[in-house]
């Protein structure tokens, strides 16, 4: 049985505003270790839900809506990496956003250790960092990375350890320099 345009709008409304109350948080998370700027990562996702909105009836269910969403906030931060030079941007500290163990000395540390992580992410090349991501941030397995990104299984299981791999070389420096 057909629905009607008005029967089918309020079913994709409340999808819409179900989408945005489940994901909201997580999509900001990803865009601002991508963008490093609050302002931006909230415009980021709101271009992202409107996206979502736009195109949420031509929607082919090939994966489920977490990712879908996730992919377009990728692809929106590639393009605001391509629209600015962040090489002349001041890295902003980050204050709550991801949170850490249970007294406020291990919650000073552990901002500080995330701040530190954020920074090194930041800092890596994007296929790396968009892989370190969604593996540690997001916690998605190989495969589920692989069908965000579009990219082989062996070719993220690639990335993650090169990606790692980089970090670990970047904080050992990071340390070695005093700023940890």
């Amino acid at each position: 049985m057909a629905h009607s345009p008005t029967e089918t709008s309020a079913g994709q409304r409340e999808l819409f505003d179900s989408l945005v109350r489940l994901h909201a948080d997580e999509l900001k998370r990803i865009a601002y270790i991508y963008v490093h700027d609050h302002a931006e990562c909230e415009d980021i996702v709101q271009e992202v839900f409107i996206s979502c909105y736009k195109n949420l009836g031509n929607f082919r269910q090939e994966s489920e809506y977490k990712t879908w969403l996730i992919r377009i906030t990728i692809n929106k931060c590639k393009d605001h990496h391509r629209k600015w030079n962040f090489r002349n941007l001041v890295y902003k500290p980050v204050i709550g956003l991801f949170k850490t163990g249970p007294s406020a000395e291990d919650k000073l540390m552990g901002r500080h250790h995330s701040q530190e992580m954020i920074v090194q992410i930041s800092a890596l090349p994007a296929k790396y960092k968009e892989v370190l991501i969604l593996y540690y941030y997001q916690d998605m397995g190989v495969a589920e990375i692989s069908k965000v990104l579009d990219q082989n299984v062996n070719t993220i299981k690639t990335r993650l350890q090169r990606g790692r791999e980089s970090l670990k070389l970047s904080l050992e420096r990071s340390k070695a320099n005093g700023s940890v």
